[in-house]
């Protein structure tokens, strides 16, 4: 069951949809609101913080990448996309614009609980990680993070903003210093589900977040290649006070 505090946006052009999981979702404890596209998500969003987005790819108007994009600008509000398509693209897009996940239509209903479930139980981690100091601002390397903007800061002061899907990686490793991770482990924890089977975009993933801390994919430092074991964050990761 969600808390009490779980209240959740379906925006979708599709009234049988957002029916369906209005009431779905109402069953497992959670508080809905919907919204037949962007115009009426602003609008609500100007009284009403939902705890999490869950919208629609292709609809008129403002689409959800666009929608993504928008929100993502304004804040770290957690954002699951819907898509009737099956191209990778759609995927790789909606993450890089900062969807904390993405999942295909048709869906099954359970399968959307437990992705709902898993981006607020990475959020309300992120928001508490990196030991008991609940730190803002942590340290590792030549990199500050600000884990409420989600953007980085080099040792000349230059900002880089984070994706939602990099930052979440990033916090896998923040969270496990010195520590090697598995594949799997890397994928269940900065997505919240197992890897399919012979699935290797950890590895693109990685390599792309290492391009984000400034490093050659091959030759990472930062974050380090164990053959046939996984990866290792070799900083040390500290509170900046």
């Amino acid at each position: 069951m969600s808390t009490s505090a779980d209240h959740v946006m379906v925006v979708d052009d599709d009234p049988e949809i957002r029916e369906l999981l209005a009431d779905y979702l109402g069953r497992h404890g959670y508080q809905v609101r919907t919204a037949d596209g962007a115009e009426s998500l602003y609008a609500q969003l100007l009284d009403h913080t939902p705890s999490l987005v869950i919208v629609d790819v292709m609809m008129p108007g403002d689409d959800g990448f666009t929608v993504c994009r928008t929100l993502r600008s304004q804040g770290n509000l957690p954002i699951i996309m819907l898509t009737a398509s099956s191209d990778d693209t759609d995927r790789i897009l909606g993450l890089e614009l900062g969807a904390d996940d993405y999942i295909a239509k048709p869906f099954n209903p359970r399968e959307l609980l437990a992705r709902i479930k898993a981006v607020l139980r990475r959020t309300r981690a992120g928001r508490g990680a990196i030991g008991a100091e609940h730190a803002r601002w942590v340290r590792f390397g030549p990199w500050q993070l600000d884990r409420t903007t989600r953007e980085l800061v080099d040792e000349r002061g230059a900002h880089t903003s984070l994706s939602g899907a990099d930052f979440q990686l990033l916090q896998v490793f923040l969270e496990r210093p010195a520590t090697v991770i598995t594949r799997d482990e890397l994928y269940a924890l900065s997505r919240g589900r197992d890897a399919p089977p012979l699935d290797r975009s950890i590895d693109v993933h990685v390599c792309r977040l290492r391009q984000r801390l400034g490093e050659d994919a091959q030759q990472s430092q930062l974050i380090r290649t164990v053959r046939g074991a996984g990866y290792v964050l070799t900083a040390q990761v500290e509170a900046v006070v």
